[in-house]
């Protein structure tokens, strides 16, 4: 999904973007930047009728404005590579021309853009896809790489949870019957490019709280400016006012507070990198602190895909009989594990053409039943787990059958039992493939102190079997979707941050009120709405990189935090001696750094104040240890600053 795109594309309306920032009505949503414009007018102003050397008023006041600028910079840097990124989704999306299929069955080509949710639409080989939707009837190919970047068709089918198709993206084969899922406006393209272009993004809980305290920092060091000013005037001591106007721009926490709003943007950025969508900064920041993860079984830790592998009749039931049962309930099913269960009979060459079609009542899978079935002359049969279908026919079952649940449980498969009202017929394996790569990021998940947690609707043999091969901590088995908000509701009120990964409308509640819901884009459009994150590539391994990224930004937040704050203990050894050594000579031993002048040594914190928010603008991340951030934070002003005011001398600035 990532495209490159030229640097001087991106410095220019960068620039741009900074100078509009500086209006009023912009900066005062961060107040520490504010303060700092206020002092850079002030300090302008002072050309005109200050006392003080009009080369320093100059200078102070150009550097004043700078550390604004560049405050502003890192944010519109980390804005316009991200609009960049939204431009690129803007050319794939185009109004395209759709073939509607109307009521009375007819069909008639309408724009894209009057297209309404609940309509139905037919696409083609090759044909591109006009809206956001769900396959009703078919199952096809479909290029998806305009939006996620992967080369590797993608395939989407009615009837399972892989139905869901994104607009501008390609059908590569057969034909589908799509229902519209978004208005105008509203489509997975649409909510992307908002996204990636910021529109959306809110501060998340610590930013907010960071933002808060900066902001009483700043308050406090502007009420101790104004009072050495009124101590001034009482002992008849004039403190020249741009000497003052620098001393609280140094001593106010410019360096985060410049940089703050780009790392929530920069954590988006990052994301969307990895082909994840997040929906909301708060979903990051949570990344960075979950201690459990839930993930479903089909369609996350396997492919989704489950196919029949074996059928096998019960003792008092012919082959064929059973093998009848399968088709009658399977024809109208459009489930991939339906379509495979025909497949199966059709190999075995067993064909039932005395069947009419048109005399089968489907009844299709929900997650309430956990069964689907069909009613056929009279008698209602039903395919599904053994304690739906124990209670549908109020009986156990036979010897043989319940040995060869057993069989297929231990091997990590899924076995579906046929049975009529009073007959129980025989048992389809159905097999699916775990995903790779799962086992090694679970064990790196436990090294971090995460827990992992299968959650899956099979049965407790099943899950026992599968939970062993990838090696989770734990599992949930026979699981509803009122039980997986039930176990998620447990974890929460024990204290525990939680991630839920899924790709099902079975899943969708339970990713609504994780912390972290992380669903599959191959998955249904109910649960890509309920997460607050999208895996364009629908691994659930990508958990990891999320997790990653999440504790990048609250360690980069953080050790950005102490870097500035310990900057200001330097800055303080310079300028402090530098306003009072004027009135009050003993203070000299103070100015151990042995500073040219004072304003040498205000003119060169204030340019330190502004260049050093240029140097962590390209700092992505802060992966040390805060502790080293501390000891440089307080290290590198005192050699910077000393620099800077050797190379004032030696360039005669005053």
């Amino acid at each position: 999904m990532e495209k490159k795109v030229n640097i001087f594309k991106i410095i220019l309306p960068s620039i741009l973007s900074s100078i509009k920032k500086c209006s009023f009505h912009l900066l005062y949503k961060n107040p520490v930047i504010f303060i700092t414009e206020l002092g850079a007018i002030f300090t302008t102003l002072g050309i005109f009728y200050s006392k003080e050397p009009l080369g320093f008023v100059l200078q102070v006041s150009t550097w004043l404005w700078f550390t604004v600028f560049f405050a502003n910079f890192s944010e519109a840097l980390a804005e316009s590579k991200n609009k960049a990124q939204a431009n690129f989704l803007k050319e794939s999306k185009k109004t395209i021309i759709a073939n509607k299929l109307n009521p009375d069955g007819t069909i008639s080509q309408v724009s894209s853009t009057e297209l309404k949710k609940g309509d139905i639409v037919i696409v083609k080989k090759n044909e591109i896809i006009p809206c956001d939707g769900e396959i009703i009837h078919g199952q096809a190919a479909i290029d998806e790489s305009s939006v996620t970047g992967e080369s590797e068709p993608a395939i989407r089918a009615s009837g399972t949870d892989h139905n869901s198709v994104i607009c501008s993206t390609k059908v590569i084969s057969d034909e589908i019957q799509i229902k519209v899922t978004s208005e105008i406006g509203q489509t997975f393209l649409d909510k992307m490019i908002e996204l990636i272009e910021g529109a959306k993004r809110k501060k998340t809980n610590n930013e907010i709280a960071l933002l808060i305290l900066l902001s009483a920092l700043t308050f406090i060091f502007l009420v101790v400016i104004m009072s050495l000013r009124i101590f001034g005037f009482y002992f008849s001591i004039d403190i020249r006012y741009v000497m003052l106007i620098s001393f609280l721009i140094c001593l106010i926490p410019t360096t985060i507070a410049g940089l703050l709003s780009a790392i929530g943007i920069a954590g988006i950025n990052r994301l969307m990198k990895q082909n994840v969508l997040a929906m909301s900064s708060q979903a990051i920041e949570a990344a960075g602190d979950i201690d459990y993860i839930l993930l479903d079984k089909t369609g996350t830790i396997t492919v989704g895909q489950r196919t029949a592998f074996e059928l096998t009749e019960a003792e008092d039931v012919k082959r064929e009989d059973f093998f009848k049962i399968c088709y009658i309930t399977s024809l109208l099913d459009e489930t991939t594990e339906g379509r495979s269960i025909l497949e199966f009979i059709k190999k075995e060459k067993t064909l039932f053409n005395d069947i009419n079609e048109k005399n089968i009542k489907y009844i299709p899978f929900t997650a309430e039943t956990r069964s689907s079935g069909a009613d056929y002359e009279n008698e209602s049969y039903k395919k599904g787990p053994k304690t739906v279908i124990e209670n549908f026919v109020k009986k156990a079952l036979p010897f043989n059958l319940q040995k060869k649940i057993e069989s297929i449980s231990e091997e990590g498969g899924t076995p579906l039992i046929v049975a009529s009202a009073n007959k129980i017929y025989g048992i389809i394996y159905l097999k699916d493939e775990i995903k790779i790569g799962l086992k090694e990021q679970f064990d790196v998940f436990r090294k971090m102190g995460i827990k992992t947690v299968m959650i899956t609707g099979d049965n407790k043999i099943t899950a026992k079997t599968i939970a062993r091969e990838i090696g989770v901590d734990d599992f949930v088995a026979e699981a509803t979707p009122i039980a997986k908000l039930e176990y998620l509701n447990k974890l929460h009120k024990e204290g525990h941050l939680v991630a839920m990964t899924g790709d099902g409308v079975n899943d969708a509640p339970a990713l609504a009120k994780a912390d972290l819901g992380l669903a599959m884009n191959s998955g249904t459009q109910a649960a890509k709405e309920a997460a607050n994150m999208i895996d364009l590539d629908s691994n659930p391994v990508k958990l990891f990189k999320i997790i990653e990224i999440g504790k990048q930004m609250l360690m980069t937040r953080g050790s950005l935090t102490t870097f500035s704050i310990a900057n200001d203990v330097s800055k303080y050894f310079a300028i402090i001696p530098a306003i009072l050594i004027p009135f009050f000579p003993s203070v000299e031993s103070l100015n151990f750094m042995k500073l040219n002048s004072p304003e040498s040594a205000v003119l060169s914190a204030v340019i330190y104040n502004a260049l050093i928010i240029v140097f962590l603008i390209p700092l992505k991340t802060f992966k040390k240890n805060m502790f080293y951030y501390g000891i440089g934070g307080v290290i590198l002003p005192f050699i910077a600053i000393k620099g800077i005011d050797i190379l004032i001398k030696k360039l005669n600035l005053l």
